[in-house]
């Protein structure tokens, strides 16, 4: 992971997230305090919904066209037309699924049923995301991340002036349509002007993709239930407003992972071309990618357990104040959820594809058991408290459980030397 080039591909990336995190707090926050903890919570709920349908949409594709285009990048434009048909047919079926389980789960609940309907329109927009993986592939996040942050422009002034007129909670629900309809639009763009190769469909190419990403489909979707059981479950158990607490605290942690993203998305393909070449290249660009994550993610849980109560006041004001615990709890999961972003690189590497359904699996399960314990008891800390024993189990524990992946949990261990963490940050520079 050293260079120019892809220390400038991270410095777009991180740049264009900073201005969306920053409109990002302003108008989270206003859009928060306008709607109130139910609302609010009643908006998260719909995305938890949405949430369990985006893997089946994606049908595993976001964790393997990096590697297709880097292997193969004669391919590329009837990968990318291939991959983006497949994707849309697949939107158009997740629709109709969340639709409906919104009717039967929340049977007579007609606002809950609109918000969740109005909310499922953006997986259509979201199935035009897979060009991204080619900007990523080719080191040229420059340009997605450019029109990400034009589309995140566009939807918070429409955000603002639904705050300004005063609109109902169905039409915050379909701002999220709203984000990723703009963001395809400038894809296909930018794709038009920096693309070299014509967009095609190929089924034998759609039988290929299939047949790796399919192992990862019911894997991402484990993932899903390890993000969103406890806002499910929090709604049944208790309210809107106790899962707009969960929420809050949730979108704060968030608040800075376009710089973890930002890593992880530079670090893919130079870690599968870097696998091309050797072995012990391979493995040491997987153990930096660990190291500058692990320090990062440790640096903001500390600061948010000792400043959790002043952010939550400054976002979300005191009606928002029972988030404050929420949040110096569920921070703690975010330097063992980017362990797994890194480990499924190593995974797709290594190509040991078959074993991510029995980490997820397992996750899952222990998601759902840890939810259904300490949610009645604690409220939102217990689904707090849930989502970092979850994660803490799923991509650190079944590291020495499973033996096919031991060697990986030798570079998470490797990567907590402070050495490396000083020879990597000197190897950016370079």
């Amino acid at each position: 992971m050293v260079g120019k080039r892809v220390l400038n591909n991270a410095k777009w990336i991180m740049l264009c997230k900073i201005m969306q995190a920053a409109l990002q707090f302003v108008v989270g926050m206003l859009s928060a305090r306008y709607l109130g903890p139910s609302n609010y919570g009643l908006i998260n709920y719909a995305a938890s919904l949405v949430a369990f349908f985006v893997p089946i949409m994606q049908l595993g594709l976001r964790s393997t066209l990096v590697q297709e285009y880097v292997e193969e990048p004669d391919q590329e434009g009837v990968i990318l037309g291939t991959s983006l048909a497949m994707n849309i047919v697949s939107s158009l079926a997740c629709i109709v699924g969340v639709t409906t389980f919104a009717m039967v789960a929340n049977f007579g609940e007609e606002v809950t049923i609109w918000v969740c309907a109005l909310y499922s329109l953006s997986l259509l927009f979201q199935a035009m995301e897979m060009l991204q993986y080619w900007f990523q592939a080719k080191l040229l996040s420059k340009y997605s991340s450019l029109a990400m942050l034009v589309s995140y422009v566009v939807v918070s002034a429409y955000k603002i002036y639904l705050l300004a007129s005063g609109k109902s909670v169905y039409w915050f629900a379909l701002s999220h349509a709203v984000e990723y309809g703009c963001t395809s639009i400038l894809l296909l763009v930018a794709y038009k002007i920096k693309g070299t190769q014509k967009i095609t469909f190929s089924w034998k190419i759609a039988r290929k993709l299939l047949d790796k990403s399919k192992y990862y489909i019911v894997a991402t979707l484990m993932v899903v239930v390890f993000n969103s059981t406890g806002n499910i479950l929090l709604k049944f158990f208790f309210s809107e407003a106790e899962n707009g607490f969960y929420a809050a605290a949730v979108t704060c942690t968030t608040m800075t992972g376009f710089v973890f993203n930002a890593i992880i998305d530079t670090a893919r393909p130079v870690i599968l071309e870097s696998k091309q070449r050797s072995r012990e290249e391979f493995e040491k660009s997987v153990s930096v990618t660990y190291c500058l994550l692990n320090y990062l993610a440790l640096a903001q849980s500390i600061c948010f357990t000792v400043l959790g109560s002043l952010v939550i006041q400054i976002l979300y004001g005191e009606e928002y104040i029972s988030a404050v615990p929420v949040l110096q709890i569920v921070n703690w999961n975010v330097a063992f959820a980017n362990m797994g972003a890194v480990r499924n690189i190593w995974i797709l590497g290594e190509e040991k594809h078959k074993i991510l359904w029995i980490i997820n699996a397992a996750g899952a399960v222990a998601n759902i058991l840890i939810n259904i314990c300490l949610i009645p008891l604690w409220g939102a800390c217990g689904a707090a408290a849930a989502a970092v024993l979850t994660q803490l189990f799923t991509n650190f524990i079944m590291g020495f459980v499973l033996r096919d992946i031991r060697p990986n949990n030798r570079l998470i261990l490797k990567s907590l030397n402070p050495k490396l963490l000083i020879e990597s940050v000197a190897a950016l520079k370079k």
